[in-house]
C-alpha cells in the first residue's frame, strides 16, 4: 500500500515539482552509495529503497514528458 500511496503523491506532482524531487532523489542517492562506500551506513535497506525511489520518480516524469509532448 505505501508503494502505491508513493505513486500517488508523485502523479500529485506539478512538473517542476517532480524535475526537483528526481534531483533531490539523485543526490540522496550519490550520498549513499558514498557512506555505503565508506561503510558508514548502518541502515542498508535505506540504499535500495531511494534507488526504487528515483526509480518511480523517474517513470513519472517520463510519463507526464510522453503526455505533455503528445
Amino acid at each position: 500500500m505505501k508503494k502505491k500511496d508513493n505513486l500517488k503523491e508523485l502523479r500529485d506532482l506539478s512538473l517542476e515539482q517532480l524535475k526537483a524531487k528526481v534531483k533531490e532523489l539523485n543526490e540522496e542517492g550519490m550520498k549513499l552509495r558514498f557512506r555505503k562506500s565508506s561503510g558508514q551506513l548502518d541502515q542498508t535497506h535505506r540504499f535500495g529503497e531511494a534507488k526504487t525511489q528515483l526509480a518511480q520518480a523517474k517513470t513519472v516524469l517520463a510519463e507526464k514528458l510522453a503526455s505533455a509532448a503528445g
